[in-house]
């Protein structure tokens, strides 16, 4: 059959049977839509993205502790289940064989804070190896460090500083996101090791401004009673035990600056204890900032230590006054830093504060800026 009368059946055909021109004229769409974006680019490429790991984990009960990570939420808001919450045993790498990672494109209104540039995506090249459990940071070649490249960004305008960190992030996902979402990006924000995706939230919290800690379990006065988890750091352990603890810690995700603790107030107290820690960080090129327990030790590396929690009672004025208290820190010593958690009423009133702290003369700065080397 010649070409004309093959074309004159094909319209025929589509005429009496007009799913298949509809079908036909689908495919036709899909092949350009095809076309276009291999010749344009990815049409979403600029909007946040969460990565989560394809790789397949024994999942195990929630360690002992867990609880405490999240404490019961005084307004009667939803709290994470022991059915929801399971642990890996340990972390997958970052690539498995014939896995590999799916990327979600975080669309509407998920576009980074405002005011706030998105940070870079991590890992950076250069600042990471591969370990047992996922990437490890690293001194990069030319002597940059993770701390210098996860951290955000910031310029003193000469106005008294004031940094605020809020943590226990990552176990409870409407409390992770009001945090990531609805607090400045200027607000540092610290991730629990044991959260479920934590890879993911990091990656949400750094499109949308905000410098991540990553908190390290620490043994505290009244352990076992009060136990962080499987991989507390204990006072009296081996080197060895402690290294292996750590290296779980922090092959869990990549992109924070430092690590920050969770209880520890046994742990912090001892000079050893916490001269071990902050060598190990110092050699990857971290910083580590406390909340307040390990004011007085140094370690050779960026440090700070929290002036006041400001959620030790759970009540709108008992915050309002800490933070209050921050702003006179901040106006006699040049700056002051403050540490919090997650909890729905902290975040209401650290939200509301933050709107109009500059108005009062003051500069609403990263943890990372308020840190020295000591």
């Amino acid at each position: 059959m010649s070409a004309a009368p093959r074309a004159q059946e094909l319209v025929r055909l589509a005429l009496d049977r007009p799913y298949v021109a509809a079908g036909g004229a689908a495919l036709l769409l899909l092949i350009t839509l095809v076309a276009l974006i291999g010749l344009t680019g990815d049409p979403k490429a600029g909007e946040p993205a969460v990565r989560i790991s394809l790789a397949l984990s024994p999942a195990h009960p929630a360690p002992p502790g867990w609880r405490e990570a999240l404490a019961p939420d005084p307004t009667g808001g939803p709290r994470v289940s022991e059915g929801v919450f399971e642990l890996s045993d340990a972390p997958p790498p970052a690539a498995t064989a014939g896995m590999g990672q799916a990327i979600i494109t975080m669309s509407g209104d998920r576009s980074p804070a405002p005011g706030g540039a998105a940070l870079p995506q991590a890992p950076i090249a250069g600042l990471y190896v591969t370990g047992p459990g996922g990437p490890l940071p690293i001194v990069g070649a030319d002597g940059r460090t993770p701390f210098e490249a996860y951290a955000r960004p910031f310029a003193s305008n000469g106005r008294p500083k004031i940094g605020l960190i809020i943590g226990g992030l990552g176990l409870n996902a409407k409390a992770t996101r009001e945090a990531i979402e609805g607090l400045p990006p200027e607000i540092t924000l610290s991730f629990v090791p044991y959260a479920e995706g934590l890879q993911g939230w990091i990656d949400l919290a750094r499109a949308n401004g905000h410098e991540v800690l990553l908190e390290a379990p620490m043994e505290p006065v009244d352990y076992p009673d009060n136990d962080p988890g499987p991989y507390t750091l204990m006072t009296a352990a081996s080197g060895a035990d402690t290294a292996k603890k750590l290296e779980w810690v922090l092959s869990r995700a990549t992109g924070y600056f430092g690590l920050t603790n969770y209880l520890g107030s046994r742990f912090l107290a001892s000079d050893t204890a916490v001269a071990g820690i902050a060598g190990a960080l110092k050699i990857r090129g971290l910083a580590f900032i406390d909340d307040g327990q390990a004011a007085r030790k140094g370690g050779g590396l960026p440090r700070a230590s929290a002036d006041r929690i400001v959620d030790d009672q759970l009540s709108e004025g008992a915050i309002d006054q800490q933070l209050a208290a921050l702003e006179t820190g901040a106006t006699q010593r040049g700056q002051a830093l403050g540490s919090g958690f997650a909890y729905p009423v902290t975040l209401t009133q650290v939200a509301h504060w933050a709107e109009a702290v500059e108005t009062r003369g003051f500069q609403l700065a990263p943890a990372s800026a308020l840190t020295v080397r000591r």
